[in-house]
């Protein structure tokens, strides 16, 4: 997320809009997120994990904490709300890079 919150400009620039789901509640999500990590774009808050279920990205029973959370991953979604590009991963330490997110909205009709 941090390289996407150093190339915010060029994801804005390319008309993408970046928004983040959390599974914080939105007290947390702020807090940790926007205040203390810095990120500049839109966060959802997700705690009861509706979202995230409907893309299929629940990883149940997370081993440190015990609790159902979100995997990684990252879409480029159209207008329609058609998925045109996903990654997904189940490597918390492993995601897109933004040149790879920005590499592929050059693909969006």
């Amino acid at each position: 997320m941090r390289g996407v919150e150093k190339n915010l400009d060029k994801f804005v620039g390319a008309g993408i809009r970046v928004v983040g789901i959390s599974v914080d509640t939105t007290e947390k999500t702020r807090l940790h997120m926007i205040e203390q990590a810095g990120y500049t774009f839109t966060f959802l808050s997700d705690p009861k994990l509706e979202t995230i279920r409907r893309y299929d990205l629940v990883h149940a029973k997370e081993l440190a904490s015990g609790a159902d959370i979100a995997r990684p991953a990252e879409f480029l979604i159209d207008p329609s709300g058609t998925v045109r590009w996903r990654m997904v991963t189940g490597n918390f330490f492993q995601h897109a890079l933004p040149e790879q997110l920005l590499e592929a909205t050059k693909t969006l009709p």
